[in-house]
């Protein structure tokens, strides 16, 4: 690659580090310093919340792209790990917005607006824990080596 690409490569992954990270703070925070537009962690602040968390994602998975060759053929282990973290992405953004897509427990005329419980909460913990682990396995895979890190596992030989 072209020192201009990858100087734009490098902008693009700083840029969505810093606005994933700001979007996380600032949802979680805005609660606490009243700016939160109704009581509680609303559908707006998990939406918040949710898009800095994709936005980190995608520069964790630029930055785990660059430190392979542009030559080198992607593992088995590798798709498992990139599609393992969209699932947990996809399983996070579920769990957030379970009540306005009617699949959570506080939907309907009785309740004055959506509510972030503690099932929607555990989802939510669950499918970040699944994108971590996704990236896990993405960053253990074979790169540069000729085979995975975690090898040993299936044959007991450690390097």
């Amino acid at each position: 690659m072209s020192n201009k690409v990858l100087r734009i490569r490098r902008a693009v992954m700083l840029g969505l580090l810093i606005i994933g990270i700001l979007l996380v703070i600032g949802a979680i925070v805005a609660e606490a310093i009243g700016l939160g537009p109704t009581p509680g962690f609303g559908a707006l602040q998990t939406l918040i919340f949710l898009l800095g968390i994709t936005a980190l994602t995608v520069a964790i998975y630029m930055h785990l792209g660059s430190l392979r060759p542009p030559d080198t053929p992607t593992s088995l282990q590798a798709d498992i790990g990139l599609r393992l973290s969209a699932t947990g992405l996809v399983l996070a953004y579920a769990s957030g917005f379970a009540d306005l897509i009617r699949i959570g427990t506080h939907y309907g005329p009785e309740f004055d607006r959506p509510f972030i419980g503690p099932l929607q909460l555990s989802g939510l913990l669950l499918g970040l824990l699944v994108l971590v682990a996704g990236m896990l396995l993405y960053y253990t895979s074979r790169g540069k080596r000729e085979a995975s890190s975690l090898e040993f596992i299936l044959n007991g030989k450690k390097k």
